[in-house]
């Protein structure tokens, strides 16, 4: 790994990312860079252009949130689509590139699959609960049923962990980290440096899917309980914008304090199993991501 003495420079103040197919993408406000290694061990970087919604009533509170969040998922299937296609190794294959819209058709149905595994399922659990009479208080049934949806979540991470290539993702999700921290601790992204820092992040994506769980319970116990099984998960489909809206605002608290450490204590464990420590060629493609976004 080539050895950054100077630093990388100012690349804006708040540096996100994520781990794709043998690589990293790292990303500011208004652009990104991909860089990943290919099967014939080359490194091979592509900058993005982030367009953001100008008009100031994107940029309100809790608006933001749900701009931010679509942004990011588009640029997540842009980035999953380029790995995968410059990670096919034959050449002949390079006629056959993975369509944009097989992600966008994957990133529905997994939308759906998600709502199933948890909106529904734990509220069709918690609601036969209550039909036995075993929960009659509203925030309890909501207690319940949000433990339901982090103990499913826990466990369908525990099971892909056990995957290869989840498991190089998770390492090059450690990458990502480590190297975001080196450059928010101000130091210059050497190797010795970088490997000092830990492989978890407060701005994870792992940590805000824990936390809107978590706000979700809060928010789901201001809602009427004597209504239809079909009535309650139509409202917590249409409260979930809300929900990650509000969890987003919190995630962008800079200041920390004993009820936000406790609301986003959660997702720092699940870090522990979404991130792996990366190898030094791993390291090497996250510091390229990032050296990107300057040049």
């Amino acid at each position: 790994m080539t050895k950054n003495k100077g630093g990388i420079g100012t690349v804006g103040s708040n540096i996100g990312g994520q781990a794709v197919i043998e690589g990293v993408l790292m990303r500011t406000k208004d652009k990104a860079a991909i860089a990943i290694r290919k099967p014939n061990q080359k490194i091979k970087i592509k900058k993005l252009e982030i367009k953001s919604f100008q008009n100031k009533f994107f940029k309100l509170p809790l608006i933001r949130g749900i701009i931010a969040l679509i942004e990011t998922l588009i640029l997540g299937i842009k980035a999953l689509n380029y790995s995968a296609n410059e990670n096919l190794e034959e050449p002949e294959k390079k006629q056959e590139k993975i369509s944009p819209i097989y992600f966008i058709i994957t990133a529905i149905f997994s939308l759906i699959l998600a709502l199933v595994i948890f909106k529904f399922i734990p509220l069709l659990i918690t609601q036969a609960l209550t039909n036995k009479t075993l929960i009659k208080n509203k925030i309890l049934f909501n207690i319940i049923e949000g433990l339901l949806k982090i103990i499913i979540l826990f466990a369908y991470i525990l099971i892909i962990s056990r995957m290869k290539d989840i498991q190089r993702i998770f390492q090059y999700h450690g990458a990502e980290h480590k190297v975001v921290n080196c450059y928010e601790n101000k130091l210059p992204l050497t190797l010795q440096n970088i490997k000092k820092f830990s492989t978890i992040h407060t701005r994870c994506g792992t940590s805000f899917i824990i936390l809107v769980l978590i706000v979700s319970i809060i928010i789901y116990s201001f809602l009427p309980s004597d209504v239809t099984f079909i009535k309650k998960l139509t409202y917590r489909i249409l409260l979930l914008p809300l929900i990650a809206a509000i969890s987003y605002e919190i995630i962008k608290i800079k200041k920390s304090n004993f009820l936000i450490e406790i609301l986003t204590y959660p997702g720092t464990l699940l870090q522990k199993l979404t991130t792996k420590e990366p190898d030094e060629k791993q390291i090497e493609i996250a510091v390229k991501a990032l050296n990107a976004l300057k040049e």
